[in-house]
């Protein structure tokens, strides 16, 4: 004799969720259960996000659990992904019923452009690119936030020259270090040690992404950049979800294998319903050092930055423009290295003037209100 959907529902207390530890009963992440006369059991879960890295486990463990039941002769496990309102729920119900901070960035009426810098693969110098963009933004009378989201990877404090600083707290409000003009933090100054390894997945990345946002005081910027970690993980769809007016910046290489694997970048933002402002193509030729620059030596190859624009506006439907190619410098490198970002140390480059026009493209527009939504309802007559 089949099971109840009742048993069903009490053996799937059993099964936790691989990364809060809570059953997935208690966390709504059931939406339903069916029996069937020939004791078949169709389950649908429900995953809080959907690249969930764990829904192999969620399903394997579900399957184990049902089929303990006896009448039971097999077990169907659907996967779904849960509303925005269930989203909000859930975290609510893990806050303990205590409402989330606000994000000052995610209000209708803020008035900063927020660029969210992505690659579709690491070593394309994204966190280079973002450092010397802010830096020439800050350069410009910009007030200029970067947040350096790329988590396991974090650079972005050793590339402006403040590895070893650490943000003020001020009782649960976090300052911002500033740096070359620009305020900064990453999850690099929170940590106690330098060199401390951060092992993090699912919510936990988002909630250190929602802390760095809410719980700094970022003040009245202008210009907020988010160097993203490479691919499509759990960040870029936090990110998505987190700051649905951000904008993002595909950084790719000339190389064909390069470019293709950024496409996969942008084709994201769609996904999170993003718009893509430009693509930047980094390494894009080695100005020859005995004919001068108008001689390229093209190491990497030529015109992947361009395909990775033209492809993505014709995938997403609107034109998507090649913000700029900035050709190899090795002083790019160790600026890096020594904290010391080319924007700042020779704006007169050629690669610092070619990012120094990207910067002005980006956040020269002066702030306005035109499609804003202000908040504001109409006094009555």
């Amino acid at each position: 004799m089949a099971p109840s959907a009742d048993q069903v529902t009490a053996a799937l207390g059993s099964v936790l969720d691989p990364e809060i530890k809570k059953p997935i009963t208690d966390l709504g992440m059931v939406e339903s259960v069916v029996v069937g006369t020939d004791g078949v059991v169709t389950v649908k879960i429900l995953l809080t996000v959907a690249g969930c890295p764990m829904k192999d486990t969620l399903r394997r463990d579900t399957t184990a659990a049902v089929s303990k039941l006896d009448g039971v002769t097999g077990v169907q496990v659907e996967l779904g992904v849960m509303s925005a309102e269930q989203r909000a729920a859930l975290q609510t119900q893990l806050r303990g019923g205590v409402a989330e901070k606000e994000i000052p960035f995610s209000r209708p009426d803020s008035l900063t452009k927020v660029f969210a810098i992505a690659s579709g693969k690491g070593g394309v110098g994204k966190s280079s690119v973002t450092v010397n963009l802010a830096v020439a933004m800050a350069a410009k009378g910009l007030s200029v936030g970067v947040l350096d989201a790329d988590i396991y990877g974090h650079s972005v404090p050793a590339m402006l020259g403040v590895a070893d600083e650490r943000p003020t707290a001020v009782d649960d409000m976090i300052m911002p270090v500033p740096a070359h003009g620009v305020k900064v933090i990453s999850i690099g100054m929170l940590k106690p040690k330098r060199d401390q390894v951060v092992a993090w997945r699912g919510p936990i990345l988002d909630r250190a992404l929602v802390q760095m946002l809410a719980d700094v005081y970022w003040g009245d910027l202008d210009v907020l950049l988010l160097d993203l970690p490479p691919g499509t993980g759990d960040i870029a769809i936090s990110v998505g979800q987190r700051l649905t007016s951000a904008e993002v910046i595909v950084v790719t290489t000339p190389q064909e294998a390069a470019a293709e694997v950024a496409e996969r970048a942008g084709t994201m933002a769609q996904m999170v319903h993003q718009r893509v402002a430009g693509v930047i193509e980094n390494m894009s030729f080695l100005p020859c050092p005995h004919c001068g620059p108008e001689h390229r030596i093209e190491i990497f190859g030529t015109g992947g930055g361009l395909r990775v624009a033209e492809t993505l506006s014709a995938r997403l439907g609107y034109p998507i423009p090649l913000l700029g190619e900035i050709p190899l410098d090795e002083r790019l490198r160790s600026g890096g290295d020594l904290g010391k970002p080319l924007t700042a140390a020779d704006p007169e480059a050629q690669a610092a003037q070619v990012l120094g026009d990207i910067a002005q493209r980006l956040g020269g527009r002066p702030r306005g209100l035109v499609g804003r939504q202000l908040g504001l309802s109409p006094a009555g007559r």
